[in-house]
């Protein structure tokens, strides 16, 4: 099996392949095995898209929590050192009443 670390989710076509619910019911092992070797499978209900069936090694990498950094780093991350981020004094305005 290759290395899916590097792979997109969708190997092959524009669109999953799709499946009506009564044929993915009936050849289920062969929508899981499609599943992980072509890329994410297609369900409909009554000619809608219901639900993907998809690796797990995918969903795990799509479910996955981005990763994230202190505030602090991120703000350093950006090198924003020269700007120039001084307000001047707002007193806000008139308003008669």
């Amino acid at each position: 099996m290759p290395d899916r670390t590097m792979l997109p989710i969708q190997r092959r076509g524009a669109r999953p392949a799709s499946w009506k619910l009564e044929d993915a019911k009936a050849r289920f092992s062969e929508v899981v095995r499609r599943a992980r070797s072509d890329g994410p499978q297609a369900v409909t209900v009554r000619g809608h898209r219901a639900v993907v069936i998809l690796d797990a090694d995918d969903y795990e990498r799509l479910a996955a929590p981005a990763a994230s950094q202190p505030l602090v780093e991120f703000l350093e991350s950006l090198h924003a050192a020269g700007l120039d981020l001084t307000r001047e004094s707002d007193t806000g305005r008139q308003v008669d009443l």
